[in-house]
């Protein structure tokens, strides 16, 4: 299934000049969203990993039904003061200034191997902040996959040491 075709592109959200993918229209067909989900999951043959950590909120989407197809337990990062236990936290910087995500002090032990599962690679931002959050805690990323990647926004630069894959390139 050509999935590209399902996306809704929104000109001018979430200001002038962006043109925003909206992925409910993948979510709200079920062939769509079955195979968003098996391609992503197709992508992590042969990769061995613990867990797969999901950033908010469109990682939980497909990040938990792939951690549950594949037996693995799912990780959530979260939007500042979103946890209710304690938390390790990065800052990163956004267009127009910053944010911090966070995630359980006591999610990822040393050596867990983990996956990050995410619905858009653009600028890189979120990922990178990601990654590093993660390793703080002494996981290893052994990839990263993505149901879309805007290529011209060049995020995969960001992630250059690490195994990146996308479903749809953009």
């Amino acid at each position: 299934m050509d999935l590209k075709t399902l996306i809704r592109e929104v000109p001018d959200f979430p200001r002038e000049g962006i043109l925003f993918y909206d992925i409910t229209t993948i979510l709200q067909n079920p062939e769509g969203l079955k195979a968003s989900i098996d391609q992503i999951q197709a992508k992590l043959e042969g990769i061995e990993f613990d867990y797969i950590v999901g950033p908010e909120s469109r990682g939980f989407i497909f990040g938990v039904p792939v951690a549950y197809n594949t037996g693995k337990g799912f990780l959530p990062i979260r939007k500042a003061g979103k946890l209710p236990y304690k938390t390790k936290s990065k800052e990163y910087a956004l267009e127009y200034g910053t944010a911090t995500i966070e995630m359980h002090i006591d999610a990822i032990k040393p050596g867990d191997k983990v996956v990050i599962i995410d619905d858009l690679l653009a600028t890189g931002g979120t990922s990178k902040a990601t990654v590093e959050l993660i390793e703080s805690l002494g996981g290893e990323v052994v990839k990263l996959v993505y149901l879309i990647e805007l290529d011209f926004l060049k995020g995969r630069d960001k992630l250059k040491n690490y195994d990146v894959d996308s479903i749809i390139h953009g």
